[in-house]
């Protein structure tokens, strides 16, 4: 029986969203909890991002540091393929559609983002293509002819749906990404997922304990501005 709903705030090209997947699969287990996703839009619009050194050089060490905090993989094809393809472009739009429109055919939208994180940090596929976003749908086992439509109806709506978001992660206080919300009888509460990177588990029962850390000056996460380094 559902007891309460867990909001998480994610984006599908959040190094810290990907090292946080463990957890959120482990909460959307507990048949206590729903849970509801909202894409936050990280690199979207001006905040796109094409690949360049300064990027790969950025983001590399935080890539490390997830992978020796939660033993996620990433794929040599990630590291010396992707971010070192001058032509590929980070945008989070696309990929952001893409989980409204799984949500929409009925695929719960964790796993879509699963498979968006993996293709990203393991496969080293551009998660912006819309060739790419269709296979992984096939992958998933959505109609081809279906996700094409959703896909192309939920990208007209995706901006309104991120800025719907951000409105809620102002509302709350929230500061990036990943960000929970926890919402049980009509009181909502922040939930601080850095201390429990790498423990899903323990995660798991701090959550349904309503025991977890809201220390924010230990967390880590990707601001809405994105991971990325500054603009010059």
């Amino acid at each position: 029986m559902v007891t309460a709903t867990l909001h998480y705030f994610y984006d599908p090209l959040c190094g810290w969203c990907y090292a946080a997947s463990p957890l959120l699969q482990a909460a959307a287990a507990q048949p206590q909890l729903a849970l509801h996703l909202h894409g936050g839009g990280m690199m979207s619009g001006a905040n796109r991002q094409p690949v360049t050194p300064a990027l790969r050089d950025y983001v590399m060490p935080h890539d490390q540091r997830i992978a020796k905090m939660t033993g996620l993989p990433f794929g040599e094809a990630y590291f010396e393929g992707l971010l070192r393809d001058s032509n590929a472009v980070f945008d989070s739009t696309p990929p952001t559609a893409a989980m409204l429109a799984a949500a929409q055919l009925g695929l719960p939208p964790l796993k879509m983002l699963s498979a968006l994180q993996q293709a990203h940090y393991q496969r080293g596929w551009q998660i912006a293509r819309t060739e790419v976003l269709q296979q992984l749908a096939g992958e998933l086992g959505l109609p081809a002819a279906a996700f094409a439509a959703e896909l192309e109806q939920q990208m007209e709506k995706v901006a309104a749906h991120t800025a719907d978001s951000r409105q809620l992660m102002q509302q709350a206080g929230l500061r990036g990404f990943p960000s929970l919300l926890l919402e049980q009888n009509g009181q909502w509460q922040r939930v601080d997922v850095s201390p429990w990177l790498g423990q899903p588990q323990a995660f798991v029962a701090a959550l349904l304990g309503e025991l977890v850390a809201t220390d924010e000056n230990a967390a880590v996460f990707c601001t809405p501005e994105s991971c990325a380094p500054p603009r010059t």
